[in-house]
């Protein structure tokens, strides 16, 4: 089916105003795009992100618009002129108000485009040596026979395209021998467990606060045919529930992965001697350049010795041992 997609541009001041007002003409059901709710809803959910994309932020810029769905009918211009002069007795009927331009633009969709257009963005990437990230819907060529990896990237941050992420598969690539124990601490979407699990990895568990991605990370492992047999999937925080993840801690790992953020691995470097031994190895990143120097200050005052450093588009990436 052909829809109408009607795009209202207008200003982060007047978002509420407008869709009030189209609500009372009718109008129940529409899309807002705005940059201060987008920026908002970030810090409000600040504990459940490691990463923001830079290209969503990027894109989310000066936006505020609202956008309809009308059907493709014969009706569909008298529809469009009945809104077009709603937004102009708004301007009269709100003068002070900052309604923006209230300019509509206007575009065909079918109900496929709403469905599958979102994929087209994302595509197999090549990472380090042997891996390849492939969206779990595509069967690409592998003529190198890299390792799979099959993700379902519309459902949670991790998708293998950030370098943060990329820093720790390759991390992983160079020192997975083989019946390691893996500990992934702030997991998302499970990659750096699979990633491990199919480099040859014996276990891993991944643990995230968010707890979507619990379910989330199953799915992925198992489009990778990983079961509960060697990955398990925990929801906690290791800083402010030790007592509820007392099975967690009463073991070590082989490797301990943490892709997050600075301002969550500089308290968390005094807990990571607890999961490790003498020959346990650290990967930490998601830093930020600009905060390297605190994040190796917090890991060495753990007693953790930094064995080497990538850096990464403005991203930064650990190793280190006790």
């Amino acid at each position: 089916m052909q829809w109408l997609e009607l795009t209202i541009q207008t200003a982060s001041a007047g978002i509420d105003l407008l869709e009030a007002e189209l609500t009372l003409n009718g109008y129940d059901s529409f899309i807002i795009d705005d940059e201060a709710e987008f920026h908002t809803f970030l810090e409000t959910n600040r504990d459940y992100w490691d990463i923001v994309d830079e290209d969503l932020e990027k894109s989310m810029d000066g936006v505020s618009r609202i956008r309809l769905y009308l059907a493709d009918a014969p009706d569909a211009m008298e529809e469009i002129c009945r809104l077009r002069q709603l937004m102009q007795t708004l301007k009269e009927k709100y003068p002070g108000a900052q309604l923006g331009t209230l300019d509509i633009a206007m575009a065909q969709v079918r109900d496929e485009d709403w469905e599958n257009n979102w994929k087209q963005y994302y595509q197999p990437i090549a990472i380090g040596r042997k891996l390849l990230v492939v969206p779990q819907w595509m069967c690409p060529e592998n003529p190198d026979n890299r390792v799979c990896v099959r993700l379902d990237p519309g459902m949670i941050f991790g998708t293998g395209a950030h370098a943060s992420t990329q820093m720790c598969m390759v991390e992983l690539e160079q020192h997975i021998r083989g019946g390691e124990r893996v500990l992934d601490l702030g997991s998302g979407s499970g990659i750096l467990s699979i990633t491990a699990l199919l480099l040859g990895a014996a276990s891993a568990i991944g643990v995230d606060v968010d707890p979507k991605a619990e379910d989330i990370a199953r799915q992925n492992a198992a489009c990778n045919d990983i079961y509960a047999d060697r990955f398990t999937a925990v929801t906690g925080n290791v800083l402010t529930q030790q007592a509820q993840l007392e099975s967690l801690f009463a073991c070590t790992y082989d490797i301990v992965c943490l892709n997050i953020f600075a301002d969550v691995i500089i308290p968390m470097a005094a807990v990571l001697p607890r999961f490790m031994t003498k020959s346990s190895l650290v990967i930490c990143s998601g830093v930020l350049e600009s905060r390297c120097d605190e994040v190796r200050q917090a890991l060495e005052a753990a007693g953790l010795h930094i064995c080497s450093m990538q850096v990464q588009n403005d991203w930064c990436c650990f190793t280190a041992r006790l």
